[in-house]
């Protein structure tokens, strides 16, 4: 029987047609159009031409593959690992380094576009990873049981929960991939079962390793459906011993039906809960929950950036909203006169006061609430912000936290974004409440990927 569709469109799921990409998504895939409908094709960049086969199809767009490429473009790489094409970790590796950063660079141009601020104003190129693989410090790895019963690494097929094998992730710092097999075979030793999402049946959840670039310090997560690890001695003995870099082993207790892989409560296995690494000159304790950059050495590159651009004297006030464990407030410190720092995370703003301690900085007051809140009874208290920088998660900044922010007249606001589409929308608030702009500056922190980071400074407009 067949099922009639709710809509017309020009081409039906497994058509096939002739098609030029014309040009990228965001995400990186590529456009081509049949009457003007768009189909989304992976692994393809502009100007290629080929046969594409249609996968899927709805009301606006659709989804195709490649099935025979006639016109390659110059810009196009053999792909590193097929198996990355699958699970989407490396969703940009057919691309050159250097397409991957105009790419990038035309990201945060097409965003200001959009929202009407790229009139005399230049976006830089993008400024490059040294190292465009084996750069992740923390890897969070799904853990499945194949039909031998035994466990084993992997990533979720795109769109799905079935685990594909991977024991090469390429992007993870070295050491990691290896940490995640050599943890594995032990818990194997132990005929330990993964934990099965439909059944909700089944022990080992999750694998998460973090490790420090600077310093080698390894910390292991074992996320569990259960509140104990069985013969969890032998386990953290055997850990300990194959792996002698690890100076922290976490049970997280996840019994929950969530995707959500670090919800449940955390127990210390061995030493504690933290690790050191470095940035700057400066160490960081960092605890199982606390939010670190996963690039370490485009991180001190980005918070060099945003350094720059606030150029501070060494009279100024500062508030670092989204102050995390500290990394930028601790290095903006070092510059000015008294820095305010607002985290969400209690566990964050804990380590963050102990990395302030650490490294004997004492012109730094944290706080923890939501930046838009704990930001606004500041103001009312009289706290007077020369600069003010901000570096916020995804969705960027809260309405509220926008207005504080102006009713405090810093004379900068460096705005340091790992989206630009919600970037260029605060930003405009910004303009139209009398700062302006002249350069944007987008730094690659996850080569082979679509994501773009950027550091933008505001200054008041004098009247």
């Amino acid at each position: 029987m067949n099922v009639k569709q709710k809509y017309t469109t020009p081409v039906q799921k497994n058509d096939t047609f002739e098609g030029t990409i014309e040009d990228l998504t965001f995400q990186g895939l590529g456009v081509a159009k049949v009457e003007g409908y768009p189909i989304f094709v992976e692994n393809a960049l502009t100007g290629e031409e080929g046969t594409i086969l249609v996968v899927s199809v709805g009301k606006k767009y659709g989804y195709g593959k490649m099935i025979d490429l006639k016109k390659a473009s110059p810009d196009r790489v053999e792909l590193v690992d097929k198996v990355s094409s699958q699970v989407g970790t490396m969703p940009l590796q057919h691309m050159t380094y250097q397409a991957q950063l105009a790419f990038k660079q035309k990201q945060v141009a097409d965003a200001l576009h959009k929202f009407g601020l790229d009139k005399g104003r230049t976006v830089h190129p993008t400024v490059a990873a040294d190292q465009p693989f084996n750069y992740r410090n923390k890897a969070q790895i799904p853990i499945g049981t194949n039909e031998e019963g035994q466990l084993y690494s992997g990533f979720y097929r795109k769109n799905s929960h079935d685990i594909i094998p991977v024991e090469d992730f390429k992007i993870q710092l070295p050491g990691i991939d290896e940490a995640i097999a050599t943890i594995v075979a032990i818990l194997n030793k132990h005929n330990l079962k993964g934990y099965n999402e439909q059944h909700h049946s089944g022990l080992i959840r999750n694998l998460v390793i973090r490790k420090g670039y600077y310093t080698d310090q390894m910390m292991v997560i074992i996320v569990v459906n259960g509140h104990s690890l069985p013969e969890e001695e032998t386990i953290v003995s055997e850990i300990v011993e194959a792996l002698p870099n690890v100076v922290s082993i976490m049970l997280n207790a996840n019994v929950k039906q969530t995707n959500v892989v670090m919800s449940g409560q955390q127990h210390i296995l061995y030493g504690a809960d933290r690790y050191e690494d470095k940035m700057f000159d400066l160490t960081y304790e960092i605890s199982s929950k606390s939010f670190f950059q996963i690039n370490t050495p485009q991180a001190e590159k980005l918070y060099q950036l945003a350094i720059r651009a606030a150029d501070l004297q060494g009279d100024e006030t500062v508030i670092d909203a989204y102050s995390g464990i500290g990394t930028i407030t601790l290095s903006l410190a070092q510059k000015a006169k008294t820095v305010y720092g607002v985290e969400v995370v209690a566990d964050a703003v804990k380590m963050a006061k102990n990395n302030a301690a650490k490294n004997a900085i004492h012109n730094v007051h944290f706080e923890t609430g939501q930046a838009e809140r704990v930001m606004g009874e500041w103001v009312k208290a009289g706290v007077k912000p020369n600069v003010v920088v901000v570096d916020p998660p995804r969705k960027g900044l809260d309405d509220y936290f926008i207005n504080s922010t102006i009713e405090a007249n810093p004379d900068k606001i460096v705005y340091v974004s790992c989206n630009p589409t919600t970037m260029a929308r605060d930003v405009a608030k910004f303009v139209e409440a009398g700062y302006d702009f002249t350069e944007v500056q987008p730094l690659d922190m996850f080569p082979q990927t679509w994501h773009v980071e950027c550091v933008v400074l505001m200054s008041r407009v004098e009247k």
